[in-house]
């Protein structure tokens, strides 16, 4: 065929032509519950009456939106590159620990980070000094999150660079500075401004930190579209807020590929094994680097730990009994909502990424990219935007906007991505042969598809669906503007605790994230461990 989509010789079985109605069931997801919520948006911010006064473009919301996005991505790159380094090069005991000790905070709740941060500089912090209300204590905390993926990504390519480039750089005289700054990095230029990519889109749409730390007079983008939508009711200049937004996302993306092609360097990678520390230095070095990790990953869990479990240095139970009497949350059903809605999520994720992942491993071509492209545009748009979007839209033919069923199907188009990326490099790694078999034994397409690629790919399912399971338990952005008032998650039962006055009130708050916390790391260690050798997470 010469449409676009080119068969893979290795998947040619899965059914050629008739494959690509595996398509159809992502592409309507994709285009009811994306597409047309982001069409709304645009229609919303071109006309329509506002209901409240004041400017439709908040200039200083929109700078302070760009310029702490920059600030963290810089100090997120100061924070992390010691790190890549150590683990990368050198060999010590503790060395996976400390590298999975990185993830951690990447994969908490947003808004559990921001209540972390709060038991550490809040008005009551451990630290004894309020940053509420201020820049620092939300880049501080954007730090805190994406560490990870400068670790991941600029250490996953610096344990593979030829080390001998840098010792020949030595022998020429170089200081260990030199080196650095003329051999290193030029050679990871594509990782770093793989991984800066990644931070600042994270920290430009921030929403759970920003509003558990900003207080009143502090808001990002992301936050004053929940501001204008949930309390003003200004629709047209959440509208036009979300479309900024979508641009300011799309120039950072474009900004990135169009660097990544002009810094491309080909290089011979090996598998260099990381070597132990024999010099007082390079020994110096490590520790420091190991103390400075524990620092930054364990004290603002630490701390939430600490304030939830404690009161004036003492343990208690003050924290349970103010849950279990307080008149704003209801614990067990909010943990009832919140996996029932994680299952839900989970169990549409894989209906839909599951077709689209078998779409995209079976065949080649512009449309197949385009395809994959699509699939991935969720996830470079901001939870918040994705809520808002669908209260505009889905008011017609049926009206969803007051279903239960809005938040699952909101969390599920985030999820799948992760879905469909775990499931693509397993599908497209099976033997054409063992398809070709059943072929000639009169085995359908569908039956190859059932008997063959879907048990090899099991694995794989289970780790996207453990992917959309925790995305759907902890995301707090979409949810704010789409759960019934009736039935809080989770995240928006912390959220409830932090809004009220009262110390237990507040302790309620930092042992619920606790517990959130605790369950979103027991999945992704079960996730981890139904990883293929050689997985990453990044």
């Amino acid at each position: 065929m010469n449409n676009g989509w080119k068969t893979s010789s290795g998947t040619a079985s899965l059914g050629g032509g008739k494959g690509f109605r595996l398509a159809i069931v992502p592409l309507l997801f994709l285009g009811a519950f994306f597409v047309y919520p982001i069409a709304a948006i645009l229609t919303t911010s071109l006309g329509g009456a506002r209901t409240t006064t004041g400017p439709l473009l908040d200039a200083g919301v929109v700078w302070f939106t760009i310029w702490q996005a920059v600030l963290s991505t810089a100090l997120t790159l100061v924070a992390g590159l010691p790190i890549a380094y150590v683990t990368a090069r050198y060999e010590f005991p503790g060395r996976k620990f400390l590298r999975a000790a990185t993830v951690v905070p990447f994969v908490l709740p947003t808004l559990v980070v921001g209540v972390a941060f709060l038991a550490l500089v809040g008005p009551t912090g451990i630290l004894g000094v309020d940053l509420t209300g201020t820049a620092a204590a939300i880049v501080a905390s954007h730090v805190f999150f994406n560490v990870a993926v400068v670790v991941r990504i600029v250490g996953g390519l610096w344990e593979h660079l030829d080390p001998r480039l840098e010792d020949a750089a030595r022998s020429l005289g170089a200081t260990p500075g030199q080196v650095l700054r003329r051999v290193t990095l030029p050679l990871l230029r594509p990782a770093l401004a793989s991984a800066a990519a990644i931070v600042f889109l994270f920290s430009f749409t921030a929403f759970g930190t920003v509003l558990v730390l900003g207080g009143p007079g502090i808001a990002t983008i992301e936050v004053e579209i929940y501001r204008r939508t949930a309390f003003l009711f200004d629709l047209r200049g959440a509208a036009i807020l979300a479309i900024l937004q979508m641009v300011g996302v799309t120039a950072a993306l474009f900004l990135y590929a169009r660097h990544q092609d002009r810094s491309r360097i080909t290089q011979t990678l090996t598998a260099a094994r990381p070597r132990r520390p024999h010099t007082r230095r390079q020994r110096t070095v490590v520790a420091l680097t190991v103390l400075w990790t524990l620092c930054l990953v364990g004290l603002p869990t630490l701390v939430l730990a600490w304030r939830a479990l404690t009161r004036d240095g003492r343990p208690t139970l003050a924290g349970f009994r103010a849950l279990q009497t307080s008149p704003f949350v209801d614990v067990a059903a909010s943990a009832t909502t919140s996996l029932g809605y994680a299952a839900a999520a989970t169990v549409i994720a894989i209906g839909v990424g599951l077709p689209a992942a078998l779409v995209i491993a079976a065949h080649r071509g512009r449309l197949s990219r385009w395809f994959d492209t699509l699939l991935m545009l969720p996830l470079g748009t901001s939870a918040v935007t994705l809520g808002f979007g669908m209260l505009l839209a889905l008011d017609t033919p049926i009206d969803l906007r007051a279903s239960a069923a809005l938040v699952p199907i909101a969390h599920a188009l985030v999820a799948i991505p992760f879905v469909v990326r775990s499931l693509v490099p397993v599908l497209g790694s099976i033997r054409l042969r063992l398809r070709e078999a059943a072929a000639t034994l009169g085995a359908s397409p569908g039956r190859v598809r059932r008997e063959i690629d879907l048990p090899i790919a099991g694995r794989a399912a289970a780790v996207g669906a453990g992917f959309a399971f925790v995305i759907s338990l902890g995301e707090f952005g979409a949810t704010s503007l789409l759960a019934r008032p009736g039935a809080p998650t989770l995240p928006l039962a912390v959220f409830r605790l932090l809004g009220r006055p009262g110390a237990l009130n507040v302790q309620g708050a930092m042992l619920l994230s606790l517990g959130l916390m605790v369950l979103t790391v027991v999945i992704v260690l079960a996730i981890d461990r139904l990883r293929l050798p050689g997985e990453g997470w990044f």
